[in-house]
C-alpha cells in the first residue's frame, strides 16, 4: 500500500469512520508521526489545514484598498508642533535645523519604502505621492498610512541629534497621517500646488508677524490685530517700509518649501586597490551612477516644473 493511501485511510477514522487528527511526514518513501502537517475530515468528508475556531475575528476587518489606476497620497503632519517646537527653542519665524531635519526624514521614507514617485514638505508637514500603478502591500489605505508615519516618526528622533546637537530631545513628537487618492495627474499636480501655496500664504503671515513682535516690540496678541484682515500686498508692505526686508529674497526653502524627486547622481569614492604593474597599493577613485531623492527648491504651481522633469509621473 502506498503511503499516501494509508495516510488518507487512517485519516478517515477507519472503520467506525471517527475522524481524528495525523501529523505525518514523508521520509524516503514511508511515513512517520510529526508535528509538520495535520490533516482532519470535515463533516462532509473532505480534508483542509486545521484552523483555530478564534480566527472568525479576521472577518471584522475592514478592506481598505485604495482604487487602482489612481494616486496615492500620504500626507504626515506634526500633531501640537505649535507646542513641540517652543519647547524645544525653535528659531523664529523658520528654524533651518528643523526643515533640514524633516527634508532627511523624507529622503529616508523615500529609501525604505517602495513606489514614491515624489514628495513635497513644509514646516511640519510632508506628502509623499504613490504612483498609481503601485500594487505595495495590495494597496491598503492603512499599510500605505501607518508604514509611512512610523518611519516618518522613528526618523526624527533618530536623526535628531544631526540638526540639533546643542538640543536634547524632550519628549517624543507625534505625527499623525491620511491617505488621499487622486484619479487624475490635473488633480495630483493641483493638490501639489496647493500645499505649495499654503506654504507660501503661511510663511507670509509668520514673517510679518514675527517681524513685528521681534522688531517692531509688538506683543504677539497686537501683532495679530495689526495683521487682521491684511492682504498679501499689505504684508509686503509692512516688511519693506517699515523693517526694509524684501519678502522675494526670503530664502526659496521658506517660501517654496521642499521637493524630493528621484535623479541619478554621480557618486565618487574612494578605494585602495593594487595595480597588476606594481607592488603597492594605491588609493584611487572610482565613480558610480545611483539613483537618489534629490532635494529642490522650486515652484510646482506652474507647467515649466513638470515640462523638466517628465520622468516622475511615468511608470518606474
Amino acid at each position: 500500500m502506498s503511503p499516501w493511501k494509508r495516510i488518507i485511510e487512517l485519516t478517515s477514522g477507519g472503520e467506525n469512520g471517527v475522524p481524528f487528527p495525523l501529523m505525518c511526514s514523508l521520509v524516503l518513501g514511508r511515513y512517520s508521526w510529526c508535528p509538520a502537517l495535520v490533516l482532519w475530515r470535515t463533516s462532509s468528508g473532505s480534508a483542509g489545514m486545521a484552523k483555530s475556531k478564534f480566527e472568525y475575528v479576521k472577518e471584522f476587518e475592514v478592506q481598505d484598498t485604495c482604487l487602482r489606476n489612481c494616486w496615492v497620497v500620504v500626507r504626515v503632519d506634526g500633531k501640537n508642533f505649535h507646542r513641540f517646537s517652543e519647547q524645544h527653542n525653535f528659531t523664529k519665524p523658520n528654524d533651518i535645523r528643523a526643515l533640514q531635519l524633516m527634508n532627511r526624514c523624507a529622503k529616508n521614507v523615500m529609501k525604505e519604502l517602495d513606489n514614491i514617485c515624489i514628495a513635497y514638505g513644509s514646516s511640519d508637514e510632508y506628502s509623499f505621492v504613490f504612483h498609481k500603478n503601485s500594487n505595495w502591500h495590495k494597496r491598503r489605505a492603512s499599510k500605505f498610512m501607518t508604514h509611512v508615519v512610523s518611519q516618518f516618526a522613528s526618523s526624527y528622533v533618530f536623526y535628531w541629534k544631526e540638526f540639533f546637537s546643542s538640543q536634547p530631545i524632550l519628549y517624543p513628537p507625534g505625527f499623525d497621517g491620511r491617505v488621499v487618492i487622486y484619479p487624475s495627474e490635473e488633480n495630483l499636480k493641483d493638490y501639489l500646488s496647493w500645499r505649495q501655496a499654503d506654504c507660501h500664504i503661511n510663511n507670509m503671515y509668520n514673517t510679518v508677524f514675527w517681524a513685528l513682535v521681534q522688531k517692531g516690540g509688538l506683543t504677539p496678541a497686537k501683532a495679530q490685530e495689526r495683521l487682521r484682515g491684511t492682504l498679501s500686498a499689505d504684508k509686503n508692505e509692512i516688511l519693506f517700509s517699515e523693517f526694509g526686508i524684501n519678502y522675494n529674497n526670503e530664502p526659496l526653502i521658506y517660501r517654496k518649501g521642499s521637493v524630493l524627486i528621484w535623479q541619478k547622481v554621480n557618486e565618487v569614492s574612494k578605494k585602495t586597490v593594487k595595480l597588476s604593474n606594481e607592488t603597492e597599493e594605491q588609493e584611487v577613485e572610482v565613480s558610480r551612477w545611483r539613483t537618489e531623492p534629490v532635494l529642490l527648491h522650486t515652484d510646482l504651481i506652474g507647467e515649466q516644473f513638470w515640462e523638466e522633469h517628465t520622468a516622475i509621473l511615468s511608470y518606474r
